[in-house]
């Protein structure tokens, strides 16, 4: 399979995703959106990942002048109208909502950290979650969460958040939790934006707390989803050759 990141800023990489997709070897290819590259209008692949950053959808290239939300949510909608994956992460899980015709929203409560998140009654019945225990913890780097259209599917919430991971069509996945986070990540995130954590919050952990978490199990669920994803996609690709 090819997989086609879109990555907003350089600290905010892939990790488990590019894990998974390494390992299972398929063939990468990358937008660096903040190396100023621009996004395609179309892409050879089969999985589309845009990852997180800064931004949110209605950042103008005025504010971030790399930075091009509706290049991007164009992009979007034609994987799923091609009938290709596309997972969102974070901001990249906004602007999948936003490229489906869905405003994103401020969330309830500002989440860095791993946050208790739980299935709802959907997201038990999605066969590609049969791994995810009912309650899980889940990365959390946000102010922000994606909107709902009237097709949509919350799949996991969490006290802090009502729409940590959300179903917007048979291939499309949005995941405003960051499961893919890494030791590494987290620890770049720390350095970048780490006089913000000094403001607290209810469900904000301290940078020690982020830096001592062990990522390793949700990781594993990532990775389980992805490969339920890739085989559902293989699947459908073979009803309709």
């Amino acid at each position: 399979m090819k997989v086609h990141f879109i990555q907003q800023d350089e600290w905010v990489e892939p990790g488990e995703y590019l894990v998974w997709a390494e390992r299972h070897g398929c063939e990468l290819s990358f937008t660096k959106c903040w190396q100023f590259e621009p996004v395609p209008e179309t892409v050879d692949a089969d999985f589309l990942i845009v990852l997180g950053g800064w931004q949110c959808p209605a950042t103008t290239k005025a504010e971030c002048s790399y930075f091009d939300a509706e290049a991007e949510k164009r992009l979007i909608r034609r994987f799923v109208e091609s009938g290709k994956v596309v997972v969102g992460a974070c901001l990249g899980a906004q602007l999948l909502g936003d490229a489906m015709g869905a405003n994103f929203a401020h969330s309830p409560e500002r989440e860095v950290g791993p946050v208790k998140a739980r299935l709802t009654a959907a997201g038990r019945a999605d066969p590609l979650f049969a791994a995810f225990p009912d309650t899980f913890l889940a990365g959390a780097w946000h102010n922000d969460m994606p909107g709902l259209t009237e097709d949509s599917v919350v799949i996991a919430e969490s006290d802090g958040c009502p729409r940590q991971i959300i179903r917007y069509g048979e291939l499309a996945y949005g995941f405003q939790a960051h499961m893919e986070f890494t030791p590494r990540i987290v620890a770049a995130g720390v350095r970048e934006s780490g006089e913000s954590l000094k403001r607290g919050g209810k469900y904000v952990q301290t940078p020690e707390e982020l830096l001592a978490f062990d990522y390793t199990e949700m990781n594993a669920m990532l990775s389980g989803f992805l490969d339920r994803l890739a085989e559902k996609y293989r699947r459908m690709c073979a009803e309709t050759a």
